[in-house]
């Protein structure tokens, strides 16, 4: 199965990314992932199950511990199909 994780980190700052949306940022950048895009305002990253849940349980310890204060993040089945054609697939 892959999923997709879309995340954001708060507080924003638009003049200097705080140390919490780098240590997101980090994370997923490290993580054994593809189609990682990462912005100011949000960020994907897409792979298999497993490497996803493991990223994303590094990146809400890592990112609350430098001191975010909301983490919002959304996960999706990208393709879970014997046949591959899941929903958001490319």
């Amino acid at each position: 199965m892959r999923l997709r994780v879309e995340f954001t980190t708060e507080p924003f700052d638009l003049d200097e990314a705080p140390a919490h949306a780098v240590v997101a940022r980090e994370v997923i950048q490290a993580a054994e992932l593809d189609a990682v895009d990462v912005g100011p305002f949000g960020n994907t990253a897409e792979g298999a199950a497993d490497e996803v849940l493991t990223a994303v349980d590094a990146l809400l310890r890592k990112s609350l511990a430098a001191g975010a204060t909301r983490v919002s993040l959304q996960v999706n089945v990208i393709d879970g199909a014997a046949d591959g054609g899941g929903e958001g697939e490319k």
